[in-house]
């Protein structure tokens, strides 16, 4: 018999400032299980049914908050924002203005500049169960006129929910009293192992997209191809740690072959052969980033001690395409332009399933 969904929280620190930082827990009462914290927004360990070591945890986490300002640079688990990926040149022209950013990535912004999103404190909210055994977090922010260079006042609110369908889910929203430019993620880094298990290259990824995105060597886009023939083909289901002796590693774009039509719809399918284990998701974004975690080197742990090496966890980010608001609009270049009056809203469900799969 399940048990009932439910919410609770524990101080987890405090910022060099004094600011206290809390840590939630969100339990479907099925046995999918969710901790997040209010810095950054931050996914710091998932539980699928069976499992509540933490090693079982099938996202990296870290041992503490001190572990994660050490690590901030990896973004692990962040609300990615306010502008995720990569913004070239760390500037873009809106309405003939040009707004300077933060770079933090070599010459270009990434994430949002080095005190982004992830790195900031979230008002957060436990909502009170759904009738349906739904139990969420909202996370609140304001992010000031020209923080880290971007105009305009956004208020933002992204809430994390876990449905007794066994799926997380993300919902983002967004406001300006300015026109700015807009574009969120959940930076997790899944294994589907779980964090003890080893690297998640032999995991096999399916990505419903048809091209991808091919970067300069700073990683902003040159042009968008077809992934026919290509080491960049996940249209069936491919091993991650296939192609990783011969490229660099997997830190690119695909453009989603579904339509931009504000509706939920497949982009990526993970497995884990070893486990069983699956995710699926699901997204009204119109690209995703998948990036293999090869900058992992090992010098972050996590809290059961694992020592975080190439390919720990891997990230699979739906969001709009990297530097968007230097691409004249069009269908392969959404506008991630708000305006006063407007609202940004996203939403992206992983669903979970094999663990009975008798592995």
């Amino acid at each position: 018999m399940s048990a009932p969904a439910a919410i609770a929280s524990r101080d987890y620190g405090r910022l060099p400032d004094g600011r206290p930082v809390t840590e939630y827990r969100l339990d479907n009462g099925r046995g999918l299980v969710l901790t997040a914290l209010d810095w950054g927004g931050i996914v710091n360990g998932l539980w699928l049914p069976g499992t509540s070591a933490p090693g079982d945890s099938v996202v990296l986490g870290l041992a503490d908050l001190a572990a994660y300002l050490r690590g901030a640079g990896s973004h692990l688990g962040v609300i990615a924002g306010r502008y995720a990926n990569r913004i070239a040149g760390a500037s873009f022209e809106l309405d003939g203005q040009r707004h300077r950013l933060v770079a933090n990535d070599g010459p270009n912004c990434l994430h949002g500049g080095p005190q982004g999103f992830g790195a900031s404190l979230w008002r957060a909210t436990p909502e009170p169960v759904a009738l349906d055994g739904s139990v969420s977090l909202r996370l609140e922010r304001e992010s000031p006129d020209g923080e880290m260079g971007f105009p305009g006042t956004l208020r933002i609110a992204v809430r994390y929910t876990l449905g007794p369908d066994m799926s997380w889910r993300v919902d983002y929203e967004a406001s300006t009293d300015r026109p700015t430019v807009v574009n969120l993620t959940s930076h997790a880094y899944f294994n589907l192992g779980g964090l003890a298990s080893g690297p998640a290259l032999g995991h096999r990824l399916t990505l419903t997209a048809s091209r991808y995105t091919v970067p300069d060597a700073t990683g902003i886009p040159l042009r968008h191809e077809p992934v026919d023939g290509t080491p960049f083909d996940f249209r069936g289901a491919r091993g991650i740690g296939r192609e990783i002796g011969r490229e660099v590693g997997y830190d690119h774009n695909w453009l989603l072959d579904a339509p931009l039509d504000g509706g939920l719809h497949l982009a990526a399918r993970l497995h884990d052969p070893a486990t069983g284990r699956w995710m699926e998701m699901l997204t009204t974004e119109p690209a995703l980033q998948f990036y293999a975690g090869t900058w992992l080197d090992g010098s972050l742990t996590g809290p059961d001690g694992t020592a975080y090496t190439r390919g720990a966890g891997i990230c699979v980010e739906t969001q709009h395409n990297p530097d968007s608001p230097n691409r004249p609009v069009g269908p392969d270049w959404p506008s991630t332009v708000l305006r006063p009056g407007e609202v940004f809203r996203s939403a992206t469900v992983h669903r979970f399933g094999g663990w009975d799969a008798g592995h």
